[in-house]
């Protein structure tokens, strides 16, 4: 049996880190842990209530207590490696791709390490203190945009925008959101586009105006069962000028290691080979990729790659044979 819990404050930091837990607690099963009478329970429920805690309870067999999300955001009760974990996020965020919270993660992040324990702090600080990040440029998400369209894909719910394509025209859309996709720098909706009866992919730095109609739809499945994930590769391997199909004499694992998702799609053929379909808007830099990768491989398609190359090899091994030479000419 577990010792009585005397000690009000501390019980009810323990019942509130039981509740923060994603289940339905029975209140004699809280009585159970906490080594106190269900009456007992009751009323702590009830201060936590007053202290701002929406605590939910239902009723019958079945019933039970939990929390619940409230009007106004309640102190939280974070074990050492959740803080440790949102520290570290909260840093990340502040140089992230998403546009607009930089500031807000600064500001959450000076709250959190103001009530870190030293030895926590310690742990978060340590990490700044040793690493330092190569500056990025390129397209950010709106994160105001990036939240209503996370919604939207979750109710199910269609959402009209005005999109950008790489030719600058502006267009209005109608679409059932599916998944949000991060690559890199760079965040993908995958969506079925309602006026155009198919699947799409949109960049969500071209993206603008985004609105929620209110009307939800089942849920839809992309062809062939793909994840989102997958879909976005395929798709952003299919947009370039020229695409390669490559057996790569390496396991799938190890290839996808070198491989971003963005710029490739790696099937395994079994434990020792894989298949990888890739592209590049020049044959000239597809055959600089494909023989970066580091391992042994076929060309399955095209024909035209072979000439690049080979135009590329011979061009390795006369700047081999130089540096053999001391790096003299001649």
């Amino acid at each position: 049996m577990l010792p009585v819990m005397s000690d009000t404050p501390a019980r009810l930091l323990r019942l509130l880190s039981l509740l923060q837990s994603p289940r339905e607690w029975p209140g004699h099963e809280l009585a159970e842990r906490l080594g106190v009478s269900p009456r007992t329970i009751r009323r702590d429920i009830d201060r936590l209530r007053e202290l701002g805690y929406p605590v939910h309870a239902t009723q019958g067999n079945t019933g039970g207590y939990r929390l619940t999300a409230g009007t106004a955001m309640p102190p939280l009760l974070l074990d050492d490696e959740e803080a440790v974990a949102i520290a570290i996020g909260l840093r990340t965020a502040a140089a992230g791709p998403v546009t607009g919270i930089e500031e807000t993660s600064v500001r959450a992040l000076a709250k959190l390490e103001q009530v870190l324990p030293s030895r926590l702090r310690r742990r978060v600080t340590v990490l700044q203190e040793a690493a330092v990040a190569l500056p990025q440029g390129g397209p950010t998400a709106d994160a105001e945009h990036l939240a209503l369209i996370a919604a939207a894909c979750v109710a199910h719910e269609r959402l009209r925008f005005t999109y950008r394509s790489s030719s600058g025209e502006e267009t209005r859309r109608l679409t059932e959101p599916h998944q949000l996709v991060a690559a890199g720098r760079r965040w993908y909706l995958v969506a079925h586009d309602c006026d155009r009866a198919d699947w799409r992919t949109f960049r969500l730095d071209r993206l603008a105006d985004p609105m929620r109609t209110g009307v939800r739809v089942p849920p839809r499945e992309l062809p062939g069962g793909a994840d989102a994930a997958t879909w976005v590769s395929t798709t952003l391997s299919g947009t370039a000028g020229h695409r390669a199909l490559l057996v790569v004499h390496a396991p799938a694992e190890q290839v996808a290691d070198r491989v971003p998702a963005t710029l490739g799609v790696v099937e395994p053929v079994d434990e020792h080979s894989c298949r990888l379909l890739t592209g590049a808007d020049s044959l000239e830099y597809l055959a600089y990729r494909i023989a970066v990768l580091g391992f042994d491989f076929d060309v399955l398609d095209p024909p035209e790659l072979a000439p690049h190359l080979q135009a590329l090899g011979e061009r390795v091994l006369r700047a081999a044979r130089t540096a053999e030479r001391g790096g003299r000419a001649g």
